[in-house]
Order: structure tokens, then C-alpha cells, then sequence
């Protein structure tokens, strides 16, 4: 609904606390709780894509994500296109399916 409404940053930025509150779900699941987005994401790393239980593709999708998200928070000049967007939005959906599908185990 904000990017068909022009606001492509905002929506970006809720596609990326999307994707990172999966990826803090999971390790809270293993009993890991960390207090910064960076610790979340290289503890995603260790334990879900370098012992490949996850597919790789789920830790570039945060990284990236947060790449993009900082972009629209924090860049001047610089914006985040709609189709990045929807891009962003699938990877969310595509992450946590795979999640759902992780913990029924």
C-alpha cells in the first residue's frame, strides 16, 4: 500500500523490518537474542546460511534488504525505486514462508 501510494522509502523500510523480525524469530527459536540489527544478521549468517539450514539466499535477502532500507532512512539524494520495492516485498514473503516451513520442523 505505500509504494502504490509514492512512498517507496517507507515501504521499503517496512519490507525490511519484515524480513529482519523473520530472521529474529529464527534464532530466538535456537534461544539467541541480540540487541543490533548487525549482530542479527551475521548470527542469521552462522547459524542459518553457513550450515546451509536455510538456503543462502535468505541471508542475502536481509543484507541487501538492510542496504536498501538505510538507503530510503538515511540517503539524501538518493531513492528507492518501486520495483525494488516489490522486489524487497517478495523476498519478505518468500522469507518467511521458508521460516514457517523451517519451524513446523
Amino acid at each position: 500500500m505505500l509504494n502504490d501510494e509514492g512512498h517507496a522509502d517507507f515501504a521499503a523500510s517496512r519490507a525490511y523490518y519484515a524480513i529482519f523480525y523473520v530472521a529474529e524469530a529464527l534464532l530466538l527459536e535456537r534461544g539467541l537474542s541480540f540487541s543490533s540489527h548487525t549482530a542479527v544478521i551475521g548470527a542469521f549468517g552462522r547459524e542459518f546460511a553457513k550450515e546451509s539450514v536455510l538456503d543462502q539466499k535468505y541471508h542475502r535477502y536481509l543484507i541487501d534488504a538492510q542496504d536498501l532500507r538505510n538507503i530510503g532512512d538515511y540517503a539524501i539524494g538518493q531513492e528507492i525505486a518501486e520495483d525494488q520495492v516489490n522486489l524487497m516485498c517478495g523476498w519478505a514473503e518468500d522469507f518467511l514462508r521458508a521460516a514457517r516451513q523451517f519451524l513446523k520442523g
